[in-house]
Parts: C-alpha cells; structure tokens; sequence
C-alpha cells in the first residue's frame, strides 16, 4: 500500500509532486568566468524553499552539468563518448551538491541521491528511499543522470518524475526563453509562443523543447511538460502555483 504524505493531500498549488529540470549553465555567471555563481544558486534555493512552504509542493530536482562539462564536447576534443559523457554525469553531482548546500543554508533539509554509487558524497538512488525522503518533507536532487553515457539529463528527469510519481515535469529555461515557440525565438523576432502544445506537435514539428528520447518518453507515459523561464524571480512558485505561465506540453 503507497504511504500518501500529509503534505501531499494538503498542497495548495497545482501539482502536489514534481521534478523540476534545470541545465547546468542556470547556476553559471554570465559576468563572469565562474562556472558556479553562488549569487544564482542561493536565488534559486531561496524560491525553492519560499514555494514549497507556501505551497507544500514535493519536489525533486534534475541538474544539468553543462557549465561545467558536456559528453558531446568531449567527443568532438577527441575523448571516447562514454569517458565523455561519464566526466559529465559527475558535473552533475558538483551541481547538486552546490544546490543542495544552499537549500540547507536556507533552511531545507535536501537529500542528493546518486546514479552513480559514490557514499561519501551523495546516498544512492533508490525508488522507495526517493518517495520517502519527499514524504518527510525534502527536497531531492537527482545526480549523474542514470548512470549510463548517450543520454542528456532531460531523459533522466523523465523516468525520475515516472518513477517517483510526480504530476509533471517542469523544463526551467535560462537563455530568456519563456515557453515554446514554433521558431527560435532569439533569430526570429516575429516566431509565435505557444501557450499549449501536443506532445506530437513537438514530434512533428521538431520543436526541440527536450531531446527526442526524453519528449517520446513523456509521451507515453501521459507526463506534462511545462515549459517556463527559470531565470526570471518568482517564476518558480507560478509555476507550481498553477499561474499562466510559459508553455504546456501534454
């Protein structure tokens, strides 16, 4: 029988349980050449934390390691894919652990569960041990993807948010692109934002939101999508609220 949290059945926002999924460059400075902004990671943390004790909203989180490094990088140097992409997953353990450390600062107690079995750091990924840390009112972070090269963090934040239950999976942007457009938004000064999208639409279209597999995956297993500009301040609580806001894809 599945243990259903006080917390969750009293959640005032939209969704009670999600994974939001954030690239590695959101933590970067663009000022500078730090490759982790302390300034931008204690934001984030701060909205986190403000939006769930607001809302009582469970949330995990997947982090991206492309500040730091990516798989496709490291093949075009000449780096085999799968040592690539493995120095990658580890990135991703360097942004969970610095995410996590803010959260804590701020008052959350935070959990990094690891695809990638490394104890002194982070505790391994267990499906059970997941749901339980977010019914004891945590928030997680996903780390090292799933352990496995040719994949991007998207896929991943997919089967965690399926594995875990979660009511959707949110896609926070930090290029200043607020939701889905049917042309690239940043080249096309007249493409046209998308409100709601079909999960084929983006299929079809080649709408390039998350990676193919991820999209597919989604897909199939009626997860929602939504699609929103993690940058700007607040944007997290509306969306966990449930306010009109960047893009839905289901």
């Amino acid at each position: 029988m599945t243990v259903v949290s006080n917390e969750r059945m009293n959640h005032k926002g939209r969704f009670s349980r999600v994974v939001l999924k954030m690239s590695g460059e959101a933590l970067a400075s663009s000022s500078s050449i730090e490759t982790i902004d302390a300034e931008i990671v204690d934001r984030i943390a701060k909205e986190l934390v403000a939006s769930k004790s607001e809302l009582g909203t469970e949330i995990a989180v997947v982090v991206g390691g492309g500040n730091i490094w990516r798989g496709t990088t490291g093949e075009h140097r000449g780096i085999e894919r799968s040592t690539s992409d493995t120095m990658g997953m580890l990135a991703t353990v360097i942004n969970s652990l610095a995410l996590q450390e803010a959260l804590e600062r701020n008052g959350q107690p935070t959990r990094v569960l690891s695809a990638i079995h490394m104890a002194e750091v982070a505790e391994p990924y267990i499906r059970r041990r997941a749901i339980r840390h977010l019914e004891k009112g945590r928030v997680i972070v996903f780390a090292a993807g799933m352990g496995n090269p040719y994949f991007t963090t998207d896929t991943p934040a997919a089967l965690r948010a399926a594995e875990i239950g979660a009511e959707a999976l949110l896609k926070g942007t930090h290029s200043g692109v607020d939701g889905v457009y049917e042309s690239d938004p940043r080249t096309n000064k007249d493409a046209l934002k998308l409100d709601e999208v079909t999960f084929m639409d983006v299929i079809s279209k080649d709408l390039r939101v998350m990676d193919l597999t991820a999209i597919t995956f989604c897909k199939d297993n009626d997860l929602p999508v939504l699609v929103f500009d993690l940058m700007v301040p607040g944007n997290i609580f509306k969306a966990l609220n449930g306010d009109r806001l960047g893009t839905l894809i289901k």
